[in-house]
């Protein structure tokens, strides 16, 4: 091996003692590791407002950026037709959530302001922070006091511009809420921007599907990202907040600007996926009983309480364990996957549970009884 590669198989290998070597895995077995919780992904009436879009001439690929020659009146009519489910002056059509909150948090926040995250906050919101012009803080996950204490000293040490605090309706690896109410009164108190990341709670949360924070969407000082490729089956993602603001982005935001415009195809599949979230309730309530249905099992067989919603971290905390196990539930024909760090903090390894649509109430009973199966006989340390 050369020079100029060893250094980069030495990171590997050094990830690999410490198990947190990753590697790609098709999908196979039952689906307990997807976002696709409403079972749309495979949906005949996504698949057919596509077909139809392309009846009609809408082409597969954009052509260029939106301020070029990319923004096509399906983009818009997305848009439009967004603003008004959801609730907000204006939504802005990203390519995917990632890129949306790269967009949000290095263009809005300004070079006197300071930005407040939840520790557990996703990782494209940290990569926006980092490159925002704002100063930035943490506080602890779900930690309103915390917050509250780090404002208030913001301001006492001379703070002058705006605040931002940006969390997690429903956070993706522990699958709990943010507690919405005491942020927003929070925000208001400190003259502060709420952004609301509601990428796993878009479909399946609040009023209609709408998120978790649907009834804060219409403020000045709230902003919310939906994405469309979990909850909603398709892809990209919704920026949606006061006109204004997405006006800005749209002038400022180089995520937005350089960025090639996502296909006008995907766009009628979120239209299309929009309509079918608020038209059939029936899903929601089919996820809702499963959701219950795994709580109660799980307490019963393994001592977990996972909470309210669909997604259910078990803890295992062993980097290696954790791995072990996931490859024996796959082998097994339930498609589970191992979460490390650093996508959770060290001695956090877990298994993600994710429920979807694409199970049955049979699929989460074995699901469980053989997890719990594997676990006695996977001991730590082993």
């Amino acid at each position: 091996m050369s020079d100029r590669l060893a250094r980069y198989s030495r990171t590997l290998a050094g990830l690999e003692r410490k198990g947190r070597r990753r590697a790609l895995i098709a999908e196979a077995g039952r689906d307990f590791t997807s976002n696709d919780f409403l079972g749309l992904a495979a949906s005949p009436r996504l698949k057919g407002a596509v077909e139809e879009a392309m009846s009609r001439g809408v082409p597969v690929g954009s052509g260029g950026s939106r301020l070029l020659r990319g923004n096509h009146p399906e983009h818009e009519a997305l848009e439009a037709e967004a603003a008004a489910f959801f609730g907000v002056g204006r939504c802005l059509y990203f390519g995917n959530g990632f890129t949306a909150n790269l967009a949000l948090f290095s263009t809005l926040p300004q070079r006197e302001d300071r930005i407040f995250f939840d520790a557990l906050v996703h990782a494209s919101a940290l990569d926006g922070i980092s490159q925002s012009k704002a100063s930035a803080v943490s506080f602890p996950h779900n930690d309103t006091d915390a917050l509250e204490r780090a404002l208030s000293d913001w301001r006492r040490e001379g703070g002058k511009g705006h605040a931002w605090i940006a969390v997690e309706s429903l956070y993706s690896m522990d699958g709990d809420f943010a507690t919405l109410a005491d942020l927003a009164a929070l925000a208001d108190r400190h003259d502060a921007f709420l952004v609301i990341d509601e990428a796993h709670a878009t479909g399946v949360h609040g009023d209609g599907g709408r998120g978790a924070g649907h009834w804060l969407e219409g403020r000045e000082n709230v902003l919310s990202l939906h994405t469309c490729g979990k909850g909603l089956g398709a892809s990209g993602a919704l920026l949606g907040g006061d006109a204004l603001l997405c006006d800005y982005l749209v002038n400022r935001a180089r995520p937005f600007i350089y960025s090639t415009a996502p296909s006008p195809l995907m766009a009628a599949a979120v239209r299309a996926s929009l309509r079918l979230v608020a038209e059939e309730p029936e899903r929601r309530e089919a996820l809702n009983r499963l959701v219950s249905l795994a709580g109660d099992i799980l307490k019963q067989r393994l001592g977990i309480d996972p909470g309210p919603s669909q997604i259910i971290p078990v803890p295992i905390g062993d980097n290696a364990r954790s791995v072990r196990i996931a490859e024996r539930m796959r082998s097994a024909g339930f498609d589970i996957r191992a979460i490390r760090p650093p996508t959770v903090p060290e001695g956090t390894a877990r298994l993600r549970l994710s429920l979807t649509l694409n199970v049955t109430t049979e699929d989460v009973s074995a699901m469980v009884e053989h997890l719990a199966d594997v676990m006695q006989s996977e001991t730590p340390g082993v």
